[in-house]
């Protein structure tokens, strides 16, 4: 009997254990979120994630795949509050319960500050942050305009630089709260109210240092768009250098501290100041420079100017050398008109018409002799020509032929010529045409060739 006990007795060994035990764990919680922070992080070639998920008083083991890494826009790091989506498994190789992420996320802060990347990111693309937007800022304003908190200690450092560097403007202050519930929306109102009322040459933007989540009034898409909009320069003076928020990246220039946002405003009057001395030293010195320069002019050309007696002196030298050159002049014109009018006058001659009309009568003269002689030979050449021909055309004519005693015969009414006798019977009508007459006679008889 108590072998048949050790017989029915169903043995688990480690591996068949484990993987039931991983098929009650994951058939028994859905996917699921758990929060906690990050441990124990380690990254293996193969590119995935292992990590101890803890809080206060307890711990576990989480894995995530390379597959699933591809998703995340933060890189995990040890002490990182993560909010994560997982499923509940189990590690049959050592037995260890585990969690496979299928999400992970910065939880906290972590998730403002992905929020304000995503944001950062889609309002760069749109171009809100582009340098060719950007205002440039007066050189002098003559008044400056504050949107701060009354009460915090920016608008104290904004104030003391502005008295301190440039007293000169006058300074308008919009209070606004720069943190908590509805802050943005009060900062809108009074930059939008600002540029209504345009009494101010330049805006300041500014709040003291804090967390991301205090500083989060300045991160808000609509206040990054008002910034946007706004026909005034705007300057962002908000938190301490290592802060960034979204109104930084929109307003015309970032200024790290609300102190340094007054000072990018506001000149220097001491500088200013001792910029005009220095620069009414260096004009009284180039007015100094330019009067000496002139006086030395002066006595150079002094020393120049010759006495009055020796001024006309040289003048009526002159005069009596120019009036020489003029006549010279003079009679050089005159010798050339005069040779001039000599080669005129005897070109002239040679076109006299007495003259051309004595030679083209004598050209008129010759031609009708030579026209004469052309017809007189042309008359001849055309004479011979015809005799020519006409002693040619006798030599073929058959009347020619007539003449040496032969004779033409013709028959019947269309006269045709007879060749044949065979053309014609007896008792027919014949005319035999000779050289001189015709005779019409009648057919006796006939004698055919042989």
């Amino acid at each position: 009997m108590v072998k048949n006990e050790f017989e029915n007795r169903d043995v688990y060994n480690v591996t068949r254990l484990n993987r039931e035990v991983r098929a009650v764990l994951e058939g028994s919680f859905p996917l699921l979120w758990v929060q906690g922070e990050i441990s124990n992080l380690a990254r293996p070639a193969s590119g995935h994630i292992y990590f101890s998920l803890k809080d206060k008083h307890s711990q576990v083991r989480c894995a995530m795949f390379r597959n699933r890494m591809r998703s995340i826009k933060f890189v995990p790091e040890n002490g990182m509050e993560i909010l994560a989506r997982a499923n509940v498994g189990l590690y049959e190789g050592r037995g260890e319960f585990q969690l496979i992420m299928e999400h992970i996320e910065p939880a906290g802060e972590g998730a403002l500050q992905r929020a304000f990347e995503e944001l950062k990111q889609r309002l760069n693309e749109e171009g809100l942050f582009a340098e060719e937007h950007k205002k440039p800022l007066p050189a002098f304003p003559k008044s400056i305009g504050i949107i701060t908190s009354p009460s915090g200690a920016a608008i104290r450092d904004i104030l003391q630089v502005l008295r301190r560097r440039y007293p000169l403007a006058e300074v308008v202050i919009y209070p606004v709260p720069v943190q908590g519930e509805g802050s943005a929306e009060k900062i809108i109102h009074a930059l939008q109210e600002a540029n209504r009322r345009y009494e101010c040459d330049v805006l300041i933007l500014s709040r003291g240092g804090g967390s991301l989540e205090d500083l989060w009034s300045f991160n808000e898409e609509n206040l990054a768009r008002a910034i946007h909009s706004s026909s005034l320069p705007v300057v962002s003076g908000v938190g301490h250098e290592i802060d960034f928020t979204i109104a930084d990246f929109v307003a015309d220039q970032r200024a790290p501290t609300p102190s340094a946002a007054a000072e990018l405003v506001s000149p220097d009057c001491r500088e200013l100041l001792n910029s005009i001395e220095q620069s009414a030293s260096g004009l009284e010195r180039i007015i100094q420079t330019k009067l000496s320069n002139i006086g030395q002019t002066l006595y150079q050309l002094e020393k120049r100017l010759p006495h009055p007696e020796r001024r006309l002196q040289l003048i009526s030298q002159r005069l009596d050398e120019t009036s020489i050159r003029l006549q010279q002049a003079i009679k050089g014109e005159l010798a050339h008109k005069r040779n001039t009018l000599l080669q005129t006058s005897s070109e002239l001659n040679n076109f006299n018409p007495l003259q051309m009309l004595t030679m083209k009568r004598d050209k008129c003269q010759h031609l009708f002799e030579k026209m004469q002689s052309r017809i007189s030979y042309l008359l001849e050449h055309a004479n011979q020509r015809m005799q020519h021909l006409n002693h040619a055309l006798h030599t073929i004519s058959p009347l020619a032929t007539l003449e040496r005693g032969y004779a033409i015969v013709t028959h019947g009414q269309q006269n045709q010529i007879v060749r044949d006798a065979e053309q014609i019977q007896s008792g027919d009508i014949i005319r035999t045409r000779l050289a001189r007459g015709e005779i019409e006679a009648r057919v006796e008889s006939l004698k055919k060739a042989d």
